[in-house]
């Protein structure tokens, strides 16, 4: 009889958040086991058949049920004070590893790395491998930005972020943007296929057949996409863009259109031309503020997805492979959903700011 225990009592989330343990390929192999147990318990397991099961002792078993039944899935990450392998390193030894990642350079190079800063620190290149990670330190990566020097950033960020939030009535959403020189380039060799245990290959060279630029409007309510190639970037084929937007679109709608400062959308010719054509508003990203366009993220994804990888032995075979892209983009658009507040930028654009004039 003394085998015999009451099962544990697990609600749906708990066992919902063992299973993703136990499943979970990172998770520590203590949590894992001790997740095994809760979920035998759970299900009538005894405690004898549960040490059958796992492997392991019946006081390990005992421990682990009753530390669930008082603190719930949190307890079985917890190690008790006074239990557990010592740290080999001393927090303040962890905290002067962790300064010289942040506040030094090694000697002729740009950042450290594993071996360099266990060389520099006496210690092996997989205790700063596991600090570094513990931490949050990725010297070898780095994340390129630039602040916006627009007088107006305030005023034009309110202005398109209102756009996505708080989109007007009888009207459309419309981000506009030009990809410029996109390159027909052919390989100068068939690549591998692809293969068990080996990627597809690609040549590092190729050959130039031309450049078409693609203007595209991503429709903000829906995802679809107009887009249309032309061989320059000019004015003109601007307002030949617009033209396709005012006939592919309800006449009875207003057009929004999110732009950049680019001469192209400024010129006289397309102020003339928006004159005659009252249902179109531009509204200005700030400059140097190119990701608060959302068609820049679907460019990303038509580079990533179509162009980076293709083979194109003439411009008409790209823009084919583009227009192929878009029919198939819209045939089951998804929207790109912008969830960030104005307020919440230009917070995140002021610490940035003073930042760097503490570093200057």
């Amino acid at each position: 009889m003394r085998n015999t225990a009451a099962p544990v009592v697990v609600t749906d989330e708990q066992r919902r958040t063992l299973k993703a343990w136990v499943q979970a390929k990172n998770t520590p192999q203590g949590i894992v086991l001790r997740a095994k147990i809760i979920l035998a318990a759970a299900d009538g397991a005894t405690n004898h058949g549960i040490t059958r099961q796992l492997g392991v002792g019946r006081p390990t078993v005992l421990l682990w049920r009753r530390r669930f039944q008082e603190g719930g899935v949190d307890a079985l990450t917890r190690i008790a004070p006074g239990r557990g392998r010592r740290p080999t390193y001393t927090a303040e030894r962890v905290a002067q590893i962790v300064a010289a990642t942040t506040r030094t350079k090694p000697r002729g190079a740009t950042h450290w790395s594993t071996r360099t800063m266990a060389k520099a620190q006496g210690v092996s290149k997989d205790t700063v491998q596991r600090i570094w990670f513990s931490h949050g330190l990725q010297p070898h990566r780095v994340r390129r930005f630039k602040v916006s020097r627009d007088p107006r950033f305030a005023e034009k960020l309110r202005d398109v972020v209102g756009l996505y939030l708080n989109p007007p009535d009888k009207a459309l959403v419309l981000c506009v943007d030009e990809k410029s020189q996109i390159q027909a380039l052919d390989r100068t060799q068939p690549g591998l296929p692809l293969k068990k245990g080996r990627c597809g290959t690609m040549t590092h060279d190729y050959k130039r057949h031309g450049t078409t630029t693609l203007f595209a409007a991503l429709n903000v309510l829906e995802g679809k996409v107009v887009g249309t190639c032309y061989p320059r970037h000019r004015n003109g084929e601007f307002r030949k863009f617009l033209q396709v937007l005012d006939r592919d679109t309800p006449a009875a709608l207003d057009l929004h259109l999110i732009v950049d400062n680019y001469g192209t959308h400024t010129h006289p010719n397309v102020r003339r031309w928006l004159a005659l054509h009252r249902r179109f508003h531009l509204h200005f990203t700030p400059t140097s503020s190119s990701w608060l366009n959302l068609v820049e993220r679907w460019f990303r994804e038509l580079t990533t997805r179509r162009l980076r990888r293709g083979v194109f032995q003439s411009v008409p075979d790209l823009i084919a492979a583009i227009e192929e892209y878009i029919r198939i983009h819209n045939a089951d658009p998804k929207p790109f959903i912008w969830t960030a507040s104005a307020e919440k930028i230009l917070a995140k654009v002021s610490k940035c700011k003073a930042i760097l004039e503490t570093l200057h």
